[in-house]
């Protein structure tokens, strides 16, 4: 039930997501007669400091926040994949240099690094993407490390490189297959990750700039009117929220399903 659910909230963020980039919505059109409107039947969520509806704000915030779920946990993971394959097959010295790169970016905190790089970068939607890749691509790299350190060992890896086969075609047909199961339970923890990180870098005015419409950005400029119009927070903290905690249950889900070692103890 909890699954159902989870994915139900996944499934309503897309659908708003795409509703926010195909629909004729006005998330910018300022109408200072309606400044701090509550919610009604005729505005369902009211209006901002600027008179902005709500409701398509946070729309627009919706597609933002899954455009760079999907492309920061896509670039993240194609990265992580192809260095974790690289070194945990050739291992030596290319092992070796790549796993100390991977430990002074665990040395720091993965928000502070975003941070850094977000503001080194500047803000936008963007540099977002890019400073969120640069600090997700190390988890990926990791975990197919330590798979490929464990797969290439067995047998059939084995009897394919005796028959002459291609390191390349090793990988690809006998390795790849076998470490995608806890790259995709990393991916959807991946999810939850970027929206929240995305957020956060809006929140602190390093993320998607105003007028554009960001959940982050949007509780940012709701937290002066708390008192008096809490919908402004509400509102996107709650979608923030829901979406965060649906990425992660499915998480936990998927991990539950492929893994063999959790099953068998059942």
């Amino acid at each position: 039930m909890t699954t159902r659910l989870a994915l139900g909230v996944m499934l309503v963020w897309c659908a708003a997501a795409l509703t926010g980039v195909s629909a004729p919505l006005h998330p910018d059109a300022i109408e200072l007669t309606r400044i701090l409107e509550p919610p009604s039947s005729t505005n369902v969520l009211g209006s901002d400091d600027l008179g902005r509806p709500v409701l398509d704000r946070l729309l627009a915030g919706a597609a933002v926040s899954l455009l760079v779920a999907l492309v920061t946990v896509t670039l993240s993971a194609t990265i992580g994949i192809a260095v974790g394959l690289f070194a945990g097959y050739v291992g030596g010295w290319a092992d070796r240099i790549i796993g100390r790169v991977v430990e002074v970016f665990l040395a720091f905190p993965g928000m502070l690094l975003a941070i850094a790089m977000a503001a080194m970068l500047g803000p936008g939607l963007d540099n977002v993407i890019i400073a969120l890749a640069t600090m997700g691509w190390v988890g990926y790299a990791r975990l197919v490390r330590v798979q490929v350190m464990t797969l290439k060992q067995r047998d059939h890896v084995l009897a394919a490189r005796a028959l002459g086969r291609r390191d390349l075609a090793i990988v690809g047909r006998h390795l790849l297959p076998l470490v995608m199961a806890p790259v995709w339970v990393e991916a959807s923890f991946g999810v939850a990750a970027a929206v929240i990180a995305e957020a956060g870098l809006s929140f602190l005015g390093l993320g998607i700039q105003p007028p554009a419409a960001s959940w982050g950005g949007m509780i940012r400029d709701g937290v002066r009117y708390l008192l008096v119009a809490p919908h402004l927070v509400l509102a996107p903290g709650i979608a923030l929220f829901a979406v965060v905690m649906a990425a992660n249950l499915l998480g936990d889900a998927l991990r539950d399903r492929l893994d063999v070692t959790l099953r068998s103890t059942r």
